[in-house]
């Protein structure tokens, strides 16, 4: 016996365009899962999180909530424009409150981003250590932060961008406390 059911049709992000998706498109593609990334025209879906990457990014933004000053934001999960095939979504983003526009808002534009922060996981590791790295500097992002997890502790190497190199150069490693003075004075407990 056949099965009765018919087909799901295939939805429009399946296909990518022969010269790539741009950042425009997944603002356009209503059925796109949520939090897809775009990276050099392509999606990137996302992957489960894992309990350590929850923990830090709640820490993280707990942490920055309480210290930043008030003409910024921390937005969790949210879209830069790096340029026209390129829409990360830094797991973290201190924003300047006034380029957050309302209700609607889906991006950022890249000069609006202080800092991005990055919490690596399996799947993500050549992306958060290598083409993010490189992309957020060019696009101008003054401070990186990566987040590696060593034994199931957070690791928070920082960065900052030189603008003679158009790319960051690391400003430290920190594993019970991220304890730092730039962009402005802050202490979270890791551990």
């Amino acid at each position: 016996m056949g099965d009765n059911r018919s087909a799901e049709p295939f939805p429009d992000w399946l296909r990518p365009p022969v010269e790539g998706w741009t950042s425009e498109d997944p603002d356009r593609l209503p059925e796109l899962p949520r939090h897809t990334q775009l990276l050099d025209g392509m999606l990137i879906f996302p992957a489960p999180q894992t309990r350590f990457h929850m923990i830090t990014l709640r820490a993280l933004e707990d942490g920055l909530l309480a210290a930043i000053p008030a003409e910024w934001d921390v937005l969790r999960e949210f879209s830069v424009v790096l340029g026209r095939q390129n829409r990360p979504a830094p797991d973290l983003a201190v924003a300047r409150r006034s380029a957050i526009t309302g209700p609607d808002q889906t991006w950022l534009r890249a000069e609006d981003v202080l800092v991005a922060v990055e919490v690596v996981s399996e799947e993500s590791v050549e992306r958060d250590r290598h083409t993010k790295h490189r992309k957020y500097a060019a696009a101008g992002i003054r401070y990186l932060w990566r987040v590696e997890c060593d034994d199931g502790s957070p690791v928070v190497h920082t960065y900052e961008r030189d603008p003679a190199t158009n790319s960051y150069v690391p400003t430290g490693i920190f594993h019970d406390r991220l304890t730092i003075d730039h962009p402005f004075p802050l202490d979270i407990k890791l551990s």
